[in-house]
């Protein structure tokens, strides 16, 4: 095992005199003979013996001294190796992920932002989608996960404890089961939906979503609204085992095999980007300006 002792060891045998190898390493020559005496107690052999022309190494001092200088080196290459996995790691942005808030804006965006930050990785960390989750890993972002992809709004940022980068808008759409009689069509009007009732989540979860609420309730009663408390799989297996339909994006079109997502004609959207720590490591503030140079117009949501 290394011992700072060893490099002592190898001056004395480099030098043939403990006075020489005390001058080299920049110590007392009592400190190298007492650092010799120990090593010697450590081996159980002698390792230098006097002549006429100072120290010379025994035969057991011969072999420790060949393989002094492999562990030195190894020690050595071994602080490399340790500092450069930790650089490695520190390279490496843990993305969260679940079947609501996949990272799919990577895929688009992955080959520019490799060329303008080419040491970084990514590594995805699967999580389930409950309200506590949602409240916990968003006001602890940087500590196990580091960013999300998905909607948000200021309010939702200022709720959950969290900042969030704009990089899109997503067109806010409706999710139907396979078996619904809009299944058949790849778009729908804001009429198709006369009679039915759709789910939306509560007042005041989403600024944009209320805008919609706000237009429907106003400009179409005939839309039955029916309010519900959380984006989770439940509701998504609630819309393929029934006639209700839910307020979707496109990014959730591989959420449910038994859902179909359909765009809507009307001029409703939402953000979308990456969430991430109030108080950002070096390496996402280097991802945020990679991604501000690739969309000149995002935006980010401060929380006061």
């Amino acid at each position: 095992m290394y011992s700072p002792r060893l490099e002592t060891f190898i001056r004395v045998a480099d030098t043939g005199s403990f006075n020489k190898a005390a001058e080299v390493g920049y110590i007392t020559s009592t400190a190298v003979i007492k650092q010799m005496n120990l090593l010697e107690d450590d081996v159980g052999v002698p390792l230098f013996v006097r002549t006429h022309r100072g120290l010379k190494l025994t035969k057991a001092g011969e072999s420790l001294y060949k393989d002094a200088k492999y562990i030195i080196q190894y020690s050595k290459d071994s602080i490399e190796r340790a500092q450069k996995a930790q650089g490695e790691e520190e390279s490496v942005i843990r993305i969260g992920t679940s079947p609501l808030t996949p990272p799919e804006a990577l895929l688009s965006l992955w080959p520019r932002i490799h060329e303008a930050f080419p040491s970084l990785k990514f590594r995805l960390v699967p999580f389930s989608n409950t309200p506590e989750n949602a409240s916990e890993i968003l006001a602890n972002l940087g500590q196990n996960i580091d960013v999300i992809f998905g909607i948000f709004d200021e309010a939702m940022l200022n709720l959950r404890k969290c900042k969030g980068l704009i990089v899109d808008y997503l067109p806010l759409s409706v999710a139907v089961s396979i078996k619904h009689r809009l299944a058949e069509k790849d778009k729908i009007t804001i009429e198709d939906l006369n009679g039915e009732n759709l789910l939306l989540m509560h007042r005041n979860w989403s600024s944009y979503v209320d805008k919609l609420r706000d237009f429907l309730v106003a400009e179409h009663p005939e839309i039955h609204i029916v309010d519900f408390d959380f984006y989770d799989v439940d509701i998504f297996n609630r819309t393929s085992e029934s006639d209700d339909i839910l307020l979707a994006t496109g990014m959730w079109k591989a959420v449910h095999p038994l859902l179909k997502v359909l765009p809507v004609e009307w001029d409703f959207s939402i953000p979308y980007g990456i969430l991430y720590s109030t108080d950002p490591s070096d390496m996402i503030v280097r991802l945020l300006d990679a991604l501000r140079g690739l969309k000149p117009d995002s935006t980010i949501f401060e929380n006061p």
